[in-house]
């Protein structure tokens, strides 16, 4: 169980914040960028939660509401690096309920013919946003695990869960746009077409 009972600390004063082993790393380290990245995509699925134009199907919200707890794991695991036993971490099953979700959600999508275009129903286009924040969250965890000292101390399920989750929420939002009927389909080329 978490307690907070000062929201400040002063600690974070000198340019560093405290990783859960106890140990300082300077703010602008990838570790740190990585786990606050994460934090940015759940603020953003917060944001296509809140139902500003039109409400998401209330079984996506549900889940939605799981992945955001699911990314406090996954911020956790990034904040205690290396071995720190197994509560802390992402485990397969993560990945695992993620891979059914996008299995059960395009199951009822056409097959796309084209790429999208992020946009249509105002939850859709949140859904695209917290795609592409998903998806820098996983070049810096990628990019940290690639570091000499970090390698060993990045769980590679993160990786995994990263790249599972940026695909549900591509099929999520394409379910959100009238279940694909409202995507905007890019047209290549189409600005040479255009005069004026």
């Amino acid at each position: 169980m978490v307690r907070l009972n000062r929201i400040y600390t002063r600690t974070g004063d000198d340019g560093t914040t405290g990783l859960g082993d106890g140990s300082r790393l300077p703010k602008h380290h990838l570790r740190i960028a990585a786990f606050g990245t994460i934090d940015e995509l759940s603020s953003v699925l917060g944001l296509a939660l809140a139902g500003v134009g039109e409400a998401l199907p209330e079984a996506m919200q549900s889940e939605l509401r799981a992945i955001q707890n699911d990314l406090f794991d996954v911020g956790a695991d990034l904040c205690v690096p290396g071995v720190a036993g197994e509560r802390l971490r992402i485990q397969p099953l993560y990945t695992e309920r993620l891979e059914r979700w996008i299995d059960r959600y395009n199951a009822h999508l056409k097959p796309l013919e084209s790429f999208i275009l992020p946009g249509g129903k105002h939850g859709a286009a949140w859904l695209h946003l917290a795609r592409t924040v998903c998806r820098r969250g996983e070049r810096l965890v990628t990019e940290l695990a690639a570091l000499p000292d970090e390698g060993e101390r990045v769980n590679p399920e993160v990786v995994r869960y990263l790249n599972r989750l940026s695909d549900l929420l591509f099929v999520l939002a394409r379910a959100a746009n009238d279940q694909g009927a409202l995507d905007i389909l890019w047209k290549p080329g189409l600005g040479q077409q255009q005069q004026g």
